[in-house]
């Protein structure tokens, strides 16, 4: 019996999803994430794991994990020392970028500075103009002299980025050759094969990007190789990206800066797999942990992707799961700024010392506080009982808040997550009212382990009636990381006209992008029934600075068939253009910058789930609390554990449902029922807000 397991690091807990293809079992598990070496806790908690539920270690035939070192690398600044080879006179454009400010009306707030410092950047005499036509043979003395320049800098990795190298390639590699000659030992990062797109400072930002994070990424890989290699020699290792699908540890060394957003892509796609088992299919997610959360938008069962990102300050274009954050988690601290208004997170207690109920030195009010002392969280602890809470170290937390606003406890904790609650619903408008989409024709799916507790408010909040709590809301991350896919992706830079001349054009790319693709499937082995395609184009009308990005084609296999003609794929992009900006025109021209081409290979089965909804009892509270669903009064609420829910049960509130990894309230007269698939639907009954 062979076993899959997703890890998904995140900052104050590591998540483990266990499932078995043959027999369809699943287990879970959480262990205190180690900041200072991730891969500690991934080995550790996958021992424990299969320690726990009896699982042959040497049974794991993939271990699938979501990492967040290159994001953290990238906030902290914890990189490599690298070095940039460009174009003679553009020494300087990682500082010019687009003269725009990161805040319009802060005179104070700057750019980052660049990740290579100036002296690391190296000008090279050579010349490729915007046809991909070379204007300027570089002299091999002066690439050699370049790259002793590097070597002598000290650098662990080089940056090679040549103005218009999407188009021809031919002189990066020639540097990249004697790179590879000269030092083997430093890691080579070439624009034309990060990002071979137009726009020279984003393809540029990227690539540096990139070769910042390739030194670290090296490291943190081969600490991570050799205790699977150790603990778990059959399981195949792959990496998550920022586009939701998976790669190899090689590629991931490669290309790290695709994992930028690799855990919240993963929350993604397990939020995506729930939402089709249950048939919803507009969804708005909310993922919060104990330091974020993360707003995503589902439609068709589909995740929306991005193209264009800032991480840390520092501009990626990557296709990327459009994942909104914002500073608000479990562990958000409480405080007052200087014109005395309260105020909660981006500071977070993290994992250590953790909330002041934690009982590890914290002294500083959170949310988690703010729900244990309104007794949504039991005193009991966190993870079943193996977690105490300690209640009257939150109450003393709490007791300076209170007394300066004048509040009681409650009223002062109540407030705060109303706080928290704004927060997210802010950037959930971001998301939806901000790009042609009305929230109220959406179901809010809350999950991580701080989800459930505030999404009540949230919808409300944003007039949404319905609510899906995934079975095991804290593993969401961990549980898309399973049912991810292999996945690469393909683009063509080319502007053309979209006209009947310009499909020619298209289909021409197409056939390229298809052979590239073809060869991937077989590098990696991946079975045919196993595939999918999905073909798509970055338009703009004739004389706009941006384009959008329009899906037109998608299956198990692709060829030039498949291509609508021009007319349909006008019509396509005028459909998109007026859902982003509220208006289109079928007359105005309209040309083609970037020709995509995504392509996956299936992993994993489905897991078969119960079906029967036909149950003969009704589940019993394991305790009785007062829950402050208020800031003024306590109701008596009976306490459910998620375990004894089966499908069909239904529960009509007040509730409080418990499990492993998170809590979920279900609000005075709100209805949760269970489905089929272990999820819950909870039903809003008012959209008063109490």
């Amino acid at each position: 019996m062979g076993w899959t397991v997703g890890v998904d690091v995140g900052g104050t807990f590591t998540d483990f999803y266990a499932a078995n293809d043959t027999t369809g079992a699943v287990h879970v598990g959480k262990t205190p994430s180690t900041p200072a070496n991730p891969a500690e806790a991934i080995i550790s908690g996958l021992v424990a794991l299969c320690e726990q539920y009896n699982i042959p270690i040497a049974s794991i035939e993939r271990l699938s994990h979501g990492t967040t070192v290159g994001t953290n690398s990238l906030i902290q600044r914890i990189g490599g020392r690298i070095a940039l080879i460009t174009t003679r006179g553009f020494r300087d454009l990682l500082e010019i970028g687009r003269q725009t400010r990161p805040h319009m009306f802060d005179l104070y707030m700057d750019h980052p500075p660049a990740l290579v410092e100036r002296e690391h950047r190296f000008e090279l005499n050579e010349r490729v103009d915007a046809a991909g036509k070379v204007v300027r043979e570089p002299n091999n003395d002066d690439i050699v002299a370049a790259v002793d320049a590097v070597i002598a800098s000290g650098a662990e990795a080089c940056a090679v980025g040549f103005l218009f190298a999407f188009l021809n390639p031919d002189h990066e590699e020639k540097v990249a050759e004697v790179l590879r000659e000269r030092a083997p030992n430093i890691a080579i990062s070439l624009s034309s094969e990060i990002q071979p797109e137009f726009r020279e400072y984003e393809r540029l930002s990227t690539t540096v990007l990139n070769a910042y994070l390739q030194p670290v990424m090296g490291k943190y890989l081969h600490t991570l190789e050799q205790g699977v290699a150790a603990h778990a020699p059959g399981a195949a290792l792959g990496i998550n990206q920022s586009s939701g699908g998976l790669m190899s540890p090689q590629r991931a060394r490669e290309l790290p800066v695709r994992t930028a957003l690799s855990g919240p892509a993963a929350g993604a796609v397990g939020a995506a797999y729930a939402a089709r088992q249950t048939g919803r299919n507009k969804v708005i997610t909310l993922d919060m942990g104990g330091t974020s959360a993360d707003v995503a938008m589902i439609r068709d069962f589909r995740v929306d992707l991005t193209f264009d990102r800032n991480v840390a300050g520092f501009p990626i274009r990557l296709p990327c799961v459009d994942v909104e954050t914002v500073g608000a988690g479990g562990g958000s601290i409480a405080w007052f700024d200087r014109d005395e208004l309260l105020k909660a997170g981006p500071i977070s207690a993290g994992a250590d010392p953790g909330p002041a109920c934690y009982a590890l030195g914290g002294k500083q009010p959170t949310v988690t506080d703010a729900n244990l002392l309104l007794g949504r969280l039991s005193s009991r602890g966190l993870l079943d009982g193996d977690m105490e809470l300690d209640l009257a170290l939150s109450r003393e937390a709490y007791k300076p808040l209170a007394e300066k606003l004048g509040f009681t406890l409650e009223r002062t904790a109540h407030g705060l997550l109303g706080i928290v609650v704004a927060n997210m619903v802010r950037t959930i408008r971001i998301i939806s009212v901000e790009r042609g989409h009305d929230p109220r024709d959406f179901v809010l799916m809350p999950f991580g382990g701080a989800g459930p507790l505030h999404a009540r408010d949230v919808a409300i909040s944003l007039g949404i009636q319905e609510m899906l709590v995934p079975a095991a809301p804290g593993i969401v991350c961990a549980q898309g990381l399973i049912v991810s896919d292999l996945k690469e992706d393909f683009v063509a830079s080319r502007r053309f006209d979209l006209d009947d001349a310009g499909r020619e054009e298209l289909a021409t790319s197409f056939t390229d992008l298809l052979m590239r693709a073809k060869q991937w499937f077989e590098e990696e082995k991946t079975p045919v029934d196993g595939r999918r395609l999905e073909l798509s184009f970055d338009a703009r009308y004739v004389g706009q600075n941006f384009e959008l990005f329009v899906p037109i084609a998608n299956g198990p296999s692709l060829n030039l068939d498949d291509l609508p003609d021009s007319a349909q794929m006008h019509a396509s992009f005028c459909t998109a253009h007026e859902t982003a900006y509220g208006y289109a025109s079928a007359e105005d021209p309209i040309e083609i910058v970037n020709i995509r081409l995504s392509v996956y290979a299936r992993l994993h089965k489905d897991i078969e789930t119960p079906t029967s909804m036909d149950q003969h009892f009704e589940p019993q509270p394991r305790e009785i609390r007062p829950v402050y669903f208020t800031a003024e009064v306590a109701v008596e609420t009976p306490v459910y554990a998620r375990a004894d829910l089966y499908p069909g049960h239904c529960i009509t509130g007040p509730a409080i449902i418990e499990q492993l990894d998170t809590t979920t309230p279900v609000y005075p007269e709100d209805r949760a029922e269970t489905t089929a698939d272990g999820h819950l639907i909870i039903t809003i009954m008012t959209q008063t807000e109490k």
